[in-house]
């Protein structure tokens, strides 16, 4: 029996649809004239769209939690919720022209656009700051990792010029610390700007403790666009 080769295109499209939470500086309508930066959080597995709170799901970690407790942040802070059974990786394009409309919607300045992540999030960050590293100023991946399918040194020499802090458990069991500690590796042998924390005695939850540092956002705010090497 003869095998002969054949292509077929044809175009799919499809309406990939987020809810988010979106929360806007104390001060955002009193300073009418001003631009603030923003902040894109990715929250972890356990939040996605099937969990049993619904779109509450996505505020039980990270700045969501904190803007919820009553401890604003001086950003536009983006939330999304990643729907059921999916991946940030999924949902690449439908982030970016979230960012998109919200930058054309609010007075966002787009040389302050920031982005983190914990666990799943934590992996979509590295995942997103390597696709677009020319669109954020910094990037803070909590407990996270790049996906096998991407070359850690294309990514590493794509990144490199992106401000990176990460962070860690030492004794995390569901994502060992090797997922964070090959990219940045890779990064340091690229010669990146990033930095890592470890926490010796944390298994998973890294985030809790990083979110509560006040020294995260600060470091945040020390990072634009325009000065960059």
């Amino acid at each position: 029996m003869a095998q002969t080769a054949h292509s077929f295109e044809t175009l799919i499209s499809k309406t990939d649809r987020l809810d988010y939470w979106l929360a806007l500086p104390d001060d955002y309508e009193e300073k009418s004239d001003q631009l603030f930066p923003l902040m894109l959080f990715l929250h972890g597995i356990g939040e996605r769209s099937d969990a049993p709170a619904g779109i509450e799901a996505v505020k039980v970690h990270g700045p969501p939690k904190r803007i919820a407790s009553g401890h604003p942040l001086p950003f536009i802070v983006v939330s999304p919720q990643c729907p059921a059974e999916n991946w940030w990786s999924s949902h690449v394009t439908a982030l970016m022209r979230l960012l998109d409309h919200i930058t054309a919607t609010y007075r966002v300045d787009t040389q302050r656009v920031y982005l983190t992540g914990l666990s799943m999030g934590g992996f979509g960050t590295w995942h997103l700051a390597y696709l677009y590293p020319e669109r954020f100023a910094a990037a803070a991946p909590v407990c996270g990792g790049l996906a096998w399918f991407v070359g850690l040194e294309k990514a590493a020499q794509r990144m490199k010029h992106l401000p990176i802090w990460a962070f860690h458990g030492a004794k995390d069991a569901t994502v060992p610390i090797g997922e964070s500690q090959r990219v940045i590796e890779a990064l340091k042998a690229a010669g990146g700007n990033v930095k890592f924390t470890v926490y010796r005695n944390l298994g998973h939850d890294s985030w809790t403790k990083t979110y509560a540092n006040p020294k995260l956002y600060e470091w945040f705010l020390q990072h634009r666009l325009s000065s960059r090497k």
